[in-house]
């Protein structure tokens, strides 16, 4: 990590978790010199204390733990909280980044990243989460209907067929952006911009996240109700029988 890192929007409240010595200087000087407030540690069970703690904009996860395994942490911490988490990690194997998205991951960078990387990863999760906010850019909206969907912005709470459904940040982030526009066959290019904040990405983080929440749905790729991919082309949200 050599380029001096960009300033991220405004100051954020930073955790490194992160093990390695040295990577864990790095971070914290680079993240510093960007005006964040940045504390650090090197176990996940500190990690999870620091999280009851302090309130903290972001974290910065690494995998490679000595006292449990990262994506055990990442488990335990959105027990306790939704801070957006990144994952920084030496592993690239396409399944077990995958599982991770699963399991609540906001963003992942594989090690080696340049400090420019993780800063404009770090901007494109604060800019969402900030906006998503109770008091953001949801704040004073209606509920939004489409068939047997009512979904609550200002709330961040959403139902189907008048059952409340568990829904991740990001799964509702991207349900409310498809139900403010029914039956508009949305880009990927579009959703990448507008709701995981980035202006560049593969499809691999849009179709997990159309997984779980189709899964949430009760349907399925191969037999759609609300969701539907047209290959090629984009995704769109309409209700059954395509009447709002």
């Amino acid at each position: 990590m050599t380029r001096a890192c960009r300033t991220v929007q405004r100051m954020a409240h930073v955790l490194v978790v992160e093990d390695d010595q040295f990577v864990r200087s790095a971070l914290i000087r680079h993240l510093t010199d960007a005006a964040h407030a940045v504390r650090s540690v090197g176990t996940a069970l500190a990690a999870l204390r620091e999280v009851a703690q302090v309130g903290f904009d972001v974290v910065i996860l690494d995998l490679g733990l000595p006292d449990l395994d990262g994506a055990e942490a990442l488990k335990m911490l959105r027990g306790i909280t939704d801070v957006p988490v990144i994952i920084a990690t030496a592993r690239d194997d396409e399944g077990e980044i995958v599982r991770l998205l699963n399991a609540g991951a906001d963003d992942y960078l594989v090690k080696p990243f340049s400090v420019d990387h993780l800063s404009a990863r770090m901007a494109a999760v604060l800019r969402r989460a900030r906006a998503t906010a109770p008091g953001g850019d949801g704040a004073g909206e209606e509920v939004v209907r489409v068939g047997g969907l009512a979904i609550d912005p200002l709330r961040r709470a959403a139902e189907l067929d008048g059952a409340r459904l568990d829904l991740t940040r990001r799964e509702f982030d991207l349900l409310c952006f498809l139900a403010r526009r029914p039956g508009v066959v949305v880009p990927r290019r579009e959703l990448l911009a507008q709701v995981w904040q980035q202006s560049y990405g593969d499809d691999q983080t849009i179709d997990v996240h159309l997984s779980w929440l189709r899964r949430k749905l009760g349907e399925t790729a191969a037999s759609p109700r609300y969701l539907h991919t047209l290959r090629g082309v984009g995704v769109k949200l309409e209700p059954p029988g395509g009447a709002g």
